[in-house]
């Protein structure tokens, strides 16, 4: 969620084309599984079936969860994404500036039946964590709060956005919350901030530009390669101290290390070299979320 070219205008409709069509591209169809999996997972794994709860949390952070994140996000970088190069593809869309105000409203109505319904259904921790798992989407890119210039916050926010979910599925179904279980969050939110961190190395030169602080222009690009990579690792040995067959998960941050290794070294000012690692990444998540699967069905049956 780091930061065209510049001078480049939006006004026109150019790539985006109609509202609708931007709305789908600000919401990251790409990553709406990335939040809506680990919603699913913990619910079904800590006992909860395909129910009405189950259904409606699982479109709810599908797709309006996510459209709030990325929009309000987009809307608030508008400026600073005109000047990024790697935006208006998969790795983020840049909006028409006559869409603003459609996603800024779109990003704030189109949960609230979602988010009423879940609150109606579940118990009042439930909700609460519901509550900042919102709080952490909106706080990131808000004016007046902008989690994402608070350099390690940044991370730990993002990291937020996408362990908040499963969290909120385990205390939804009201089981207790095991041993393993915080484990594996706590692993999740370590992978969180390794990922946020990484994907920051790439913007260092354009956020520096466009005076967007972060926790890659803070430590730099090498510094920052390094902490993703020490995350990484933090979170393989978190997952050796889950019951059988959890440690085999830990095997599953192995790819990352390898695809952040090469940049370990990068000087700030060819940060952007890190953009090939970063792709990589969007191509491992999937390969890895195969693999987590297969271990959470084998979990399930053991």
């Amino acid at each position: 969620m780091a930061a065209g070219e510049p001078g480049r205008s939006r006004a026109d409709g150019g790539r985006g084309g109609g509202v609708l069509r931007q709305l789908v591209a600000a919401s990251r169809p790409l990553s709406w599984v990335n939040t809506a999996y680990p919603f699913g997972a913990a619910y079904l794994m800590a006992g909860g079936g395909v129910d009405a709860r189950f259904v409606v949390g699982t479109l709810f952070f599908l797709v309006p969860y996510n459209l709030a994140m990325y929009g309000i996000n987009d809307v608030f970088d508008h400026e600073s994404d005109l000047r990024n190069p790697r935006k208006g593809g998969v790795e983020g869309a840049l909006l028409d500036a006559g869409a603003l105000r459609a996603t800024l409203w779109a990003a704030s109505v189109v949960p609230v039946p979602f988010v009423a319904w879940l609150l109606v259904h579940g118990s009042v921790a439930a909700g609460l964590v519901l509550a900042f798992s919102l709080f952490a989407v909106v706080a990131y890119s808000a004016p007046g709060l902008r989690f994402k210039e608070r350099p390690v916050l940044d991370s730990m926010t993002s990291a937020t956005h996408f362990v908040s979910p499963a969290l909120y599925g385990l205390v939804l179904v009201g089981a207790p919350i095991g041993r393993t279980a915080w484990l594996v969050l706590a692993a999740f939110f370590a992978w969180g901030m390794a990922s946020q961190a990484f994907g920051a190395v790439q913007d260092v030169v354009a956020d520096r530009a466009g005076g967007i602080a972060s926790v890659a222009t803070v430590l730099g690009a090498a510094r920052t390669v390094r902490l993703a990579l020490g995350l990484w690792l933090v979170a393989g040995v978190l997952l050796l101290a889950t019951a059988w067959p959890g440690p085999l998960a830990a095997a599953l941050v192995l790819p990352y290390l390898a695809l952040a290794w090469p940049y370990r070294s990068v000087p700030d000012d060819r940060a952007e070299r890190a953009n090939r690692g970063w792709r990589q990444f969007l191509v491992v998540n999937y390969a890895v979320g195969f693999a987590v699967t297969m271990l959470l069905i084998w979990a399930a049956w053991s």
